[in-house]
């Protein structure tokens, strides 16, 4: 049987490649294999999901690990520019192959199972499937899962499928059947069902091919995903900017904000009436700016996409205008038109509605979700709650007694998340297509529960097992590479004093720093944590989303905007390092840049060096220009251990 050091399951993503990069650089002799079900790099960027047209929504710049720009030469992209997916599929098989990556991959192979065994130092054993062979298994002692939260598709069940008679799939899969359904001369209507931004990107690209569209926003759902403009605001800032502005990040409530040392300013904003007030024009001045740019109310068929919450209760469902024509044009023409209702059921080509209409379909296009559970059987039976995985419990959430104290602490220290969003008095869960389908993400009435969500409390002084890019952000490079130094201290047992939360079930003083009890003290100085204390700022953290992003996906698991860059804080005073990117270069300013100027990958250049340096492990130090200032203290012996 094969034995490694670390296994990532899920390896060619965002989050899967920093990780194997991550703790070679720390452990460059360990034994690491990286299992991924697809056959090309990327994650959601790989080959197989390349539909036509597709784009992120950043600009150039902003998407790209810190130690890798993504040049213009190289990739072809210019300043200002969209970046197009086939580029950043190939920047990330550019950066599997530069840091030698790639060859450690093994593509195709499907993890059916993973099974917990006491053998010594092996803890796991993985059961997979490689493309065209027989099982195999992997003896590992540490496991990392970074599946990601939009790999499995969920399709809802319609009556009538059966009888339908026309291709019916996952935006997943529009790769696969764009081709088909929009060069036949028989397609001339397609259906997309869902309100989510792929539903945007499918409509756009058929209509764009002059192919009539039916666009069908569930009645009983949560309504339109909101669409913005990347420049917003009268001043005409970058949205992806502004998400990473320290004095920005004031205005969005966050139970962790506290970690990026402005806890008093965050008291004042949260915590009286006027500073309430400021953020309530905060909101209302960014959310209404977006609904004007896009004239949602200037024609009665625009009218209809209109989000149906404020911004305030959203994070990441929040994306970007990223088309090269107005999408909306298409609405207003009439070749993309838009209908609130729910599907009642179909027939041959045919979709009918629940207000009576009848729309004919060559084609059905689920834009749907997704399963946000990792497909993997956890071996033995009923594992699922102790390794932190979305799961059904015999009894409702409210009753738990830990769940009670962590909302009641919410809302009384965030009274603002007290006043929710008003629900749709229509709504209603969708069921599955998949008869008994465990991980059908609206039978779960638990979402994942991991401490700094990553590791599950149940095994955090095992240091065996984490997940990483378990949460949906703005900022997904720069969570993923603080999230894979996090984990690879965590798993090297060096994680600061500040990883120890205190035992008296406080979150951490107002300037986000934690004050150790005695039990913690002896608990950090042996390296171990106290699992009550973890418990509770799991759960607190975890519940945290269900009462900021109601109208986003808090419920389920992590969804960030304004909470990224606190959360990367958080991470950065774990591990002992500068949290304060733009202040540690010093210089005339440094305040300014620190509270004003958007933090991005930039920002993060050296921070596996700086850690290595930190904990004298020798290595090559690389010398990036970004971070030369840094450096050149630190070789000095100027800038002492943070």
């Amino acid at each position: 049987m094969e034995e490694a050091d670390l296994v990532v399951i899920g390896a060619a993503g965002w989050s899967g490649l920093i990780m194997l990069k991550t703790y070679l650089d720390v452990n460059p002799k360990a034994k690491v294999i990286a299992l991924e079900s697809a056959r090309s790099v990327g994650g959601v960027w790989s080959q197989e999901r390349m539909y036509p047209g597709l784009r992120t929504n950043n600009l150039y710049g902003s998407l790209e690990y810190s130690d890798y720009p993504m040049d213009e030469q190289t990739f072809g992209v210019k300043a200002g520019d969209y970046i197009p997916g086939p580029v950043v599929q190939k920047y990330l098989r550019s950066y599997a192959e530069k840091f030698d990556i790639y060859r450690r991959i093994r593509f195709g192979a499907w993890v059916r199972t993973v099974e917990r065994k006491s053998n010594g130092a092996y803890q796991w054993l993985v059961h997979y499937e490689p493309q065209s062979q027989s099982a195999k298994q992997i003896l590992t002692k540490k496991l990392v899962i970074s599946t990601g939260l939009t790999s499995e598709p969920f399709i809802p069940h319609i009556p009538g499928t059966d009888a339908f008679n026309a291709p019916l799939f996952h935006a997943k899969y529009l790769l696969d059947n764009f081709s088909d359904t929009s060069s036949s001369p028989a397609s001339t209507n397609i259906v997309i069902y869902g309100s989510a931004k792929s539903a945007y990107d499918a409509a756009y690209a058929y209509a764009s091919k002059g192919i009539s569209v039916d666009w069908i926003i569930r009645k009983s759902g949560h309504g339109p995903v909101w669409m913005s403009p990347i420049y917003v605001t009268p001043l005409k800032k970058r949205l992806d900017h502004l998400v990473g502005v320290r004095f920005l990040t004031w205005f969005s409530p966050c139970i962790w904000g506290a970690y990026d040392g402005f806890g008093s300013l965050r008291r004042f904003f949260h915590n009286t009436t006027i500073g309430r007030w400021i953020v309530d024009r905060f909101w209302e001045i960014l959310g209404g700016d977006v609904l004007a740019l896009n004239g949602f109310d200037k024609h009665p068929e625009t009218k209809k996409l209109k989000p149906w919450a404020p911004a305030f209760w959203i994070a990441s469902s929040l994306s970007i205008l990223n088309y090269p024509q107005d999408i909306y044009e298409y609405v207003r023409n009439g070749t993309i038109k838009v209908h609130v209702a729910d599907i009642d059921h179909l027939s041959g080509k045919k979709v009918h509605l629940s207000n009576g209409q009848t729309l004919e379909a060559d084609a059905l296009v689920c834009s749907t979700g997704w399963k946000h559970r990792p497909s993997i059987k956890f071996l033995p039976d009923g594992t699922d709650r102790s390794l932190g995985l979305p799961h059904t419990t015999a009894e409702k959430q409210e009753l738990d007694p830990l769940i009670q104290k962590a909302d009641k602490y919410i809302l009384d220290n965030y009274p603002r998340l007290r006043n929710q969003p008003a629900k749709n008095e229509n709504y209603q869960s969708p069921t599955s297509s998949v008869s008994s389908d465990d991980n059908d993400p609206y039978n779960l009435d638990q979402p994942f529960r991991l401490y700094r969500f990553m590791v599950p409390p149940a095994y955090i002084n095992d240091r065996s097992i984490g997940y990483i890019g378990m949460m949906l952000s703005l900022h997904t490079c720069v969570c993923a590479q603080a999230q894979a130094l996090w984990l690879t201290a965590y798993f090297g047992g060096d994680l600061s004093q500040s990883a120890f939360p205190v035992a008296d079930r406080t979150v951490c003083l107002t300037d986000g720093t934690s004050e150790l009890a005695p039990s913690d003290k002896t608990a950090s100085a042996n390296n171990s944590f106290d699992e009550e204390s973890i418990t509770w700022q799991t759960t607190l953290h975890s519940q945290f989303g269900r009462w900021r992003y109601p109208s986003g996906h808090g419920k389920r698991f992590p969804d960030v905007a304004f909470d990224a860059i606190p959360y990367v804080d958080m991470l950065l005073r774990d591990l002992g390092l500068e949290w304060r990117r733009k202040w540690k270069r010093g210089g005339w300013g440094k305040w300014w840049r620190e509270v004003f100027w958007p933090y991005g990958p930039e920002d993060y250049v050296g921070l596996v060096d700086e850690f290595r340096i930190a904990r004298g492990i020798a290595s090559p130090i690389r010398l990036p220009a970004a971070g030369q200032h840094f450096y050149e203290k630190k070789l000095q012996g100027t800038a002492g251990r943070s």
